[in-house]
């Protein structure tokens, strides 16, 4: 690919996401003056009119921001439609209740409805012809994989699910010959590195980095960990600090208020859907509404956990502690439902009103699985740092069938990286995976941690 041509890439998603924000908006200026602002109860002078179409515009880019609906070239068409799909709605509904505000009582909600289907037919036009003309110009990069292992074959499905992004041309494995490695690697644009040792990855990195050649890594925890630190210098010698304390002090009072007020927040349109869920589950088998389970959450401490049963009775009875899969037949179909749009996890408000998780966080395992996990990975207690969490990174970005090791990465990056911006980010990506649930790895994109490389991300 043409180099010269890499460095006009964010300018163009950035005209592209401006041209879609334009029309967006002006559909929204067209329709609140002509059925709106004449009509409420003391119309705003031409300044009012202009904050309010403002406001609808950021929104619009917030949300947009959020669900990752600006993001050319990295999400699928239908991702990003999706995602967009379900900004707009959001945006739509919360301008509707403005405009109500506004006009002291509820308005005609036809000229909002009727704004929404053109707002969606807009998109879908703008998202069909920005990808072509972005796949146009930025063909997929000709990759080299550079692997150590077997868990390259996963790297390279993976990134074969995205042909319109990553063609993988040829795979060498670490132990041929350094300079032939060197010499396949400069016929490529890219080059990806997988499972090899940290002295011959930090070779191959430098000689990429000396030949301006693009370099995806699967990281290793220590990877994670380092990527987290912070920088300081003593003197005139810089260094990377490593904490390595979970959240400080500061972080914690933060998170715990915002758990508290959240959850009581969040009980309000919670309770009557819980009392409609613990029918229906009572109704099936007259068995017991909830479930209560021994969990791990920070500092190794164990906790009771409460979900809506989910399973028939005594499931484990004979199988014994084991994970569930999306076609485990212990699962009722009531409980299929629940699974499938996350309602079963609601009870969990109330471990987080008493202390026992979080909002956001690692995703609490029992203590037998965690002893298992363990044994397999060592550092699988390292997600013990920070409370567990009614929903997390994993959940937002993983599927079923993530694998655990991919899971702990996960769940470490958001330890390393936490901000309340990330768990409301990430609030809000588990109301987009219970309305849109995901089924496989393949549909799995990884849109989210947008945090101090967010500026990066979108050059991927």
């Amino acid at each position: 690919m043409n180099r010269k041509r890499e460095r006009y890439k964010r300018l163009i998603k950035i005209g592209a996401a401006v041209i879609l924000l334009f029309m967006l908006t002006g559909i929204f200026g067209y329709v609140w003056y002509k059925y709106y602002s004449d009509v409420i109860v003391l119309p705003f002078y031409r300044r009012g009119n202009w904050v309010l179409i403002a406001i609808y515009c950021m929104l619009t880019t917030l949300f947009f921001r959020v669900y990752g609906g600006f993001r050319i070239g990295y999400l699928k068409s239908t991702d990003m439609l999706y995602s967009q799909f379900l900004s707009m709605i959001f945006v739509n509904v919360v301008t509707f209740f403005l405009i109500s505000l506004i006009g002291r009582h509820f308005m005609d909600s036809t000229p909002v409805v009727v704004m929404t289907a053109v707002d969606l037919g807009v998109i879908a036009l703008w998202t069909a012809a920005s990808n072509k003309m972005f796949l146009l110009i930025y063909p997929p990069r000709k990759l080299i994989i550079l692997y150590g292992s077997h868990q390259a074959a996963d790297i390279v499905i993976k990134m074969s699910e995205r042909v319109d992004k990553y063609m993988i041309c040829e795979s060498i494995n670490f132990s041929e010959n350094p300079e032939v490695i060197r010499e396949q690697i400069l016929k490529y644009e890219g080059v990806i590195i997988c499972d090899i040792p940290a002295e011959e990855r930090n070779d191959y990195l430098k000689f990429c980095f000396e030949n301006s050649i693009r370099v995806y890594i699967t990281p290793k925890i220590s990877d994670i960990i380092v990527r987290g630190a912070e920088d300081i210098r003593l003197f005139d010698s810089p260094l990377i600090l490593c904490r390595n304390c979970g959240l400080d002090v500061e972080q914690r009072i933060i998170k715990r208020t915002f758990d508290i007020i959240f959850s009581l927040i969040a009980l309000v349109p919670a309770l009557p859907i819980m009392l409609i869920m613990a029918l229906l589950i009572k109704l099936y088998d007259g068995g017991p509404v909830l479930y209560k389970q021994k969990r791990l959450t920070i500092d190794y401490r164990e906790f009771d956990v409460y979900k809506f049963r989910s399973m028939v009775v005594d499931a484990e009875k004979k199988s014994g502690p084991v994970l569930a899969s999306d076609d485990d037949p212990r699962i009722t179909p009531v409980g299929k439902f629940l699974r499938k749009v996350r309602l079963d996890e609601l009870p969990q408000l109330f471990n987080i009103l008493k202390g026992d998780m979080s909002v956001v966080g690692p995703r609490p395992e029992r203590p037998e699985l965690t002893a298992e996990y363990k044994k397999q990975m060592p550092e699988f207690d390292y997600r013990l740092k920070v409370k567990a969490g009614l929903t997390g990174y994993a959940q937002v970005t993983g599927v079923y069938d993530t694998t655990p090791y991919d899971k702990l990465k996960m769940d470490l990056m958001y330890i390393e990286n936490y901000s309340i911006k990330l768990d409301i980010q990430i609030i809000i990506m588990t109301l987009k995976i219970m309305l849109f649930p995901k089924k496989s790895n393949a549909e799995t994109e990884g849109a989210l941690l947008q945090t101090r490389d967010e500026k990066n991300n979108d050059d991927e």
